[in-house]
């Protein structure tokens, strides 16, 4: 195994919680709706004011991955419909949402519609409909002249904090709005969702509907992982080209699979990935392990997609690993495992990946978390108490809670990232080393040495013989002279002739540390890295 595997696992992170309370108050009434569903439907009611209303309202509701969002907006659709004669229209911003909620419509008995791209006519055969829509079909009819707005009195945004419903509420004159979302947070922060919603409602929060017997409870395995060369994008979010790199190099594939064989052993599993590359990776990875396991993104031709998640719901152990795919409109409550493979700066998107697990299924009491992202100590437990109302009124609290400068060492271990997939750990603190070596009454080149042996390190687990590894060393020019100026730092006052000679004493002792490791390694015959040796 090509990484310091002993160490890393004793910075494993835990949490296993308390079992459920009894799953007797899971008694449906009411049309089959929980009591917290009844309760914020007649506030929705309320605050719409059907009966009287003469200014429509623009609400947002908010309510945890899992709860039943779709189920709570149908009944207000059919209430609604029953009160007025104003159609309805539901938006989404997916096609398999589409299809999801027709489906819970007409559960309902709910007359509806799909405006579909292939539909040939709208023409009414009653005097009411609801209608269900992705956002630029209907823009696309709306344009047209081939959808009247006017006849619309209510209009149900679902996963509202998409910003490309913005712009098209304002198409419906008479219509109250009610959009839903898990995470009340504008995917675009130059747009926050209070400047097209009036109001927030805010629903019953994840740890109360665990306590009730609503959701399962999480039990969180949490790695540290080094992120130092992960890069962000425009939008804030870790990149997919850094991201492949870290998570598809071999000793992330080797932590996933340890992971898989310590904590999801058995159990059926969702793992999210950055990108597409990492996904196919992983399949491949863990077929060689003899786990069963199969791969879905967004080009997986829509049979086979079908197919997949056949196979996925029948197979009592089956392993999915993912891309843009499962994070919104896939409900399988026998999931009971997820695994966290990428970190994210998206709390929206940390809460949909988790929530695929969440949901109660035959007795099931909690679920499994595998974080390979740092992502639980970026925002916390998933179940923690969120204050939506504060993020909803200021979401800037929220641009700041998280961001990540990316300093000149960031740069360069997103270069080396590729040349050293063996290498769990790339990065090196050289302050942090400095001043151990002080407290430990060391001279301060200790950091130094500290810093050579495991770039030598580095390059032995990643090169087959001495020579290839000494010839990787040269691809460290930049990493070395971002230490030595580091480490220059520490010192205080230093001469640029001393760094300069600084860094070519640096290149000469890990050339010689390289040898030396390297012939130890090779009369002892190692099959671990000499760093565990």
């Amino acid at each position: 195994m090509a990484f310091n595997l002993y160490l890393l696992f004793t910075k494993e992170n835990i949490h296993i919680s308390m079992p459920n309370p009894s799953f007797s108050n899971l008694v449906n009434s009411d049309n089959g709706l929980y009591p917290y569903q009844i309760r914020d439907i007649n506030r929705l009611f309320e605050e719409i004011n059907v009966a009287e209303h003469t200014v429509s309202q623009r609400l947002l509701y908010q309510l945890p991955t899992g709860a039943g969002k779709t189920r709570i907006f149908s009944e207000i659709v059919k209430r609604y419909m029953t009160l007025t004669n104003d159609d309805v229209v539901v938006l989404t911003h997916r096609l398999e949402l589409c299809a999801q909620t027709h489906r819970q419509l007409s559960k309902q008995k709910i007359p509806c519609k799909i405006i579909s791209g292939t539909s040939s006519s709208l023409r009414k055969a009653r005097s009411t409909y609801c209608y269900v829509s992705m956002v630029e079909t209907i823009k696309n009819r709306i344009r047209a002249g081939k959808f009247d707005t006017s006849s619309v009195g209510l209009l149900i945004v679902d996963e509202a904090h998409h910003n490309s419903f913005a712009k098209l509420i304002s198409k419906f004159p008479n219509a109250s709005v009610i959009g839903v979302t898990a995470t009340p947070l504008s995917s675009d922060p130059s747009l926050p969702l209070k400047k097209t919603y009036d109001k927030i409602v805010i629903g019953e929060p994840i740890e109360q509907l665990i306590q009730n017997g609503y959701l399962a409870r999480p039990r969180y395995y949490s790695y540290e992982v080094e992120l130092n060369s992960l890069a962000t994008g425009v939008r804030g979010d870790f990149t997919m080209q850094s991201s492949d790199a870290l998570y598809s190099s071999q000793a992330m594939l080797e932590l996933l699979l340890h992971t898989c064989q310590q904590h999801a052993k058995g159990r059926k599993t969702l793992i999210f990935n950055t990108g597409v590359f990492t996904s196919v990776k992983v399949q491949h990875f863990l077929t060689e392990a003899d786990l069963p396991v199969k791969h879905i993104d967004h080009r997986t031709p829509a049979e086979e997609r079908i197919e997949i998640l056949k196979w996925f719901r029948k197979t009592k152990s089956a392993i999915l690993t993912s891309v843009s795919m499962l994070t919104t409109g896939f409900d399988e409550p026998s999931v009971n495992c997820v695994i966290l493979y990428r970190a994210t700066t998206s709390l929206t998107l940390y809460h949909q990946m988790i929530g695929r697990g969440s949901r109660i299924r035959n007795g099931k009491k909690h679920f499994t978390i595998i974080d390979l992202g740092n992502n639980e100590e970026r925002f916390g437990p998933w179940q923690q108490s969120i204050n939506w109302q504060e993020l909803f009124d200021h979401p800037e609290s929220y641009a700041n809670l998280y961001t990540q400068s990316q300093s000149a060492g960031d740069k360069i271990n997103i270069n080396l990232r590729q040349k050293f997939p063996n290498s769990l750990h790339i990065d090196f603190d050289i302050q942090q080393a400095y001043n151990e070596a002080l407290e430990m009454n060391r001279k301060p080149r200790y950091a130094i040495s500290q810093s050579i042996r495991q770039h030598a390190l580095m390059c032995l687990d990643n090169s087959n013989d001495i020579p290839s590894a000494l010839l990787l060393s040269k691809d460290l020019k930049d990493a070395v002279k971002y230490r030595v100026k580091q480490y220059g730092k520490c010192l205080g006052k230093v001469t640029r002739s001393y760094l300069e000679w600084l860094e070519e004493d640096y290149t000469l002792r890990l050339s010689e540390l390289i040898e030396r490791l390297g012939k130890k390694r090779s009369s002892a015959n190692l099959t671990k890295p000499l760093a565990a040796a």
